[in-house]
């Protein structure tokens, strides 16, 4: 799973109310101020579902969409990606749900006519759907695509454009829905009008995530042993400048702190599950590592740059439920607390 966010990607707001047209100030909903955190669900049971989170008072609510909309989530999520005043939570079942924000109300969803849903942007007045397609009978992807749907609110499924396999990340720019192509190492541009590919950029590594930063679009890429940053440039849509680091075993998790650190997670897979959390810094051309912390089971990564802190998540081997570790900038654990099953994400307010 990936998260904008954060976590892969974050969402940031720096007051405690929200001003209206009017200019009148209301106080911010119950939900939309904090840490929401993205348990994935178990394989089979399909109970993904929301947390949220004070980080100040530490006080934790579980299972909020069940809890505001008196029915199950019934799917397992594969990222939450907030536009606005929606919160889009992509289920890789093959659903959308989207829900309010400030109360988790659900206002809509996509359902129906997806496969295997990744993540999630929004263009003008559509819905641009990553989605791997359906298995073929040697467990392969040949038919991804990316789905389109008219209304911002959800609903029909209008055309499913063909991309390379296993799309993940989507990153919205001007006319333009770029597209992280996993398995086959692209990066693919959409006409969102046309919709369809009009340029591909070929990668020497797998691309994951995207982070907009000061005009400049970051690629987050892995290979077998080493992690790449690519920067494109979104007044031209070419490629830029590439960083890489020596870190083996790097998973699609990663959290920007918005400067100039990145926060990733590594694997060895089984049998032994050797993972760590490491530190990226960029300075000028160079990009350096640093573990931070080892064990094994961890399975997201956010980072709440309010009070500087790195958000770990362990799966426990989705042998019940997980487990959120809270370290500092230096890999110090300051808490760790239970949650739900499966997590594997972050968002933070």
């Amino acid at each position: 799973m990936k998260l904008k966010q954060l976590l892969w990607a974050s969402a940031l707001l720096s007051v405690s109310f929200a001003c209206s047209d009017s200019n009148d100030e209301k106080p911010l909903g119950k939900y939309n101020n904090g840490i929401l955190i993205m348990n994935e669900g178990n394989f089979g049971t399909n109970d993904g579902e929301v947390y949220h989170l004070n980080p100040n008072t530490e006080e934790l609510l579980p299972n909020i969409f069940e809890a505001e909309n008196l029915r199950p989530f019934a799917g397992l999520l594969e990222d939450m990606v907030l536009e606005a005043d929606r919160l889009y939570l992509v289920a890789n079942t093959g659903k959308v749900e989207i829900v309010n924000p400030a109360d988790f109300k659900s206002s809509g969803a996509v359902s129906g006519e997806l496969d295997q849903p990744r993540s999630l942007a929004v263009n003008g007045s559509k819905l641009f759907i990553s989605d791997y397609g359906p298995y073929d009978a040697s467990y392969a992807t040949p038919d991804s695509y990316v789905a389109v749907v008219n209304g911002l609110d959800g609903g029909t499924v209008s055309k499913k454009i063909e991309v390379s396999n296993k799309p993940e990340d989507l990153f919205s720019y001007g006319n333009y829905i770029i597209v992280a192509g996993s398995e086959e190492n692209k990066i693919e541009i959409i006409d969102a009008t046309q919709e369809a590919v009009i340029t591909t950029l070929d990668l020497e590594a797998s691309p994951k995530q995207f982070y907009a930063e000061d005009g400049i679009l970051w690629v987050y890429a892995v290979t077998a042993d080493e992690v790449l940053f690519y920067t494109v440039n979104l007044s031209s849509l070419t490629l830029g400048t590439t960083y890489s680091v020596p870190v083996a075993n790097a998973t699609s998790r990663i959290a920007f702190d918005g400067d100039d650190d990145m926060y990733i997670l590594t694997s060895s897979g089984w049998p032994d599950y050797n993972d760590a959390v490491v530190s990226i810094d960029i300075e000028g051309t160079t990009a350096t590592a640093t573990e931070l912390m080892t064990g094994s089971g961890f399975y997201g990564i956010g980072f709440d740059d309010d009070l500087d802190q790195i958000y770990v998540a362990n799966s426990n081997g989705f042998q019940g439920n997980g487990t959120v570790s809270v370290l500092t900038e230096t890999g110090s654990v300051i808490r760790s607390f239970e949650v739900g099953r499966g997590p594997s994400g972050f968002l933070v307010y």
